[in-house]
């Protein structure tokens, strides 16, 4: 097996234990992936490969790359022993020629940095929105048998009660405030893919997590549940930004995964799904806490350092309360809580 780390192989197993996924369907198929050295891209790879070992499903896996070196050696085992995974160099914006057969196509290039967002906003939406029109575009003329693009709890904006949020909810959107480059974007491509289910008949969806986490996340991640992860492990106090009273569902890794396969091979076209953990809802400083008390037994603080800046640089307080009965209906449920998502997180890290 190409990976010796027993958390990381836990939930390979655990994905492909998914009974609610139809994987008959991948039999014989190939699968393009963007975004595959990310943190929900290359688990998505690892376990298509897996799920083709454990099931015999004759699968191919099509990773588009921007960077050989990075790419070579995040999967140099899995390339060392010859599994059915291959490199096509380029960008969703810059599409090359494809050759292949593409059946499935799992959308999940894009910036994810909330600091890359403020300081290269013209970009963040140039890239998701060419990028998935690019892509929507091979899946009408492969004749794709279908095409899920990954999209964000954020498209709801910032609504600030605590009532549930399904899929019909509206948006609280200001296109004014550079910060919304990100979820503006992250709707124009859900509209695409709405767009070319009805007029082309391709089977597209969208699936829009909760904020994803759980073992492969680097230690240099810049994002708020792993710099909570390092001080608990470091020993180092707690320093929020805001004020933490932001409130949001999270979803583990594994989860999003099966989500993600969950949608792509049983869901509706022209659709969108929330996929979250609604047992994880809670507000940033109750994150934190929780990490100080469960975590770092109490031996670190939660301290607080904001700046005139911060409104810019982060989301405004929002309450994000994601129902996923649609999913649900689909056969899919949540396996991991918020605790066990962070020990599962420190455990892949090592």
């Amino acid at each position: 097996m190409w990976t010796e780390n027993k958390v990381f192989l836990e939930d390979l197993e655990s994905i492909t234990q998914a009974s609610y996924i139809p994987w008959e369907k991948l039999q014989g198929k190939t699968v393009l992936v963007t975004g595959g050295t990310g943190l929900i891209g290359s688990t998505l790879i690892n376990s298509l490969l897996y799920a083709n070992w454990k099931m015999s499903l004759n699968l191919q896996v099509l990773a588009l790359i921007r960077n050989r070196e990075k790419a070579e050696n995040m999967f140099s085992k899995q390339l060392q022993e010859n599994l059915p995974l291959h490199f096509i160099m380029g960008t969703v914006e810059n599409l090359p020629n494809i050759e292949q057969p593409v059946d499935y196509i799992i959308h999940g290039a894009s910036p994810t940095a909330s600091a890359f967002f403020v300081e290269h906003p013209v970009e963040t939406i140039e890239t998701n929105v060419k990028g998935t029109s690019r892509l929507l575009q091979l899946a009408k003329e492969k004749k794709s048998a279908g095409f899920v693009y990954l999209s964000s709890m954020e498209v709801y904006g910032a609504p600030l009660s605590d009532q549930v949020i399904d899929e019909t909810q509206g948006t609280t959107l200001d296109t004014m405030i550079v910060r919304s480059c990100y979820p503006e974007a992250k709707r124009v491509c859900e509209s695409l893919c709405a767009s070319y289910a009805q007029e082309y008949g391709v089977p597209a969806f969208s699936v829009r997590l909760a904020q994803t986490f759980g073992p492969g996340v680097v230690k240099d991640d810049a994002r708020v549940f792993a710099e909570f992860a390092r001080c608990a492990v470091q020993h180092h106090d707690i320093v929020l930004q805001t004020q933490g009273t932001s409130k949001r569902c999270y979803l583990y890794t594994a989860d999003a995964v099966t989500a993600i396969l969950t949608v792509l091979l049983s869901g509706q076209s022209g659709e969108a799904y929330n996929a979250a953990n609604p047992e994880t809802y809670c507000s940033i400083v109750e994150m934190a806490q929780m990490v100080v008390l469960k975590l770092a037994q109490g031996d670190i603080k939660v301290k607080f350092s904001i700046d005139e800046d911060s409104g810019k640089k982060f989301c405004s307080p929002h309450h994000l309360n994601l129902g996923i009965n649609k999913i649900n209906n689909l056969g899919w449920k949540a396996s991991r809580g918020l605790l066990d998502m962070y020990r599962r997180m420190i455990m892949g890290m090592q």
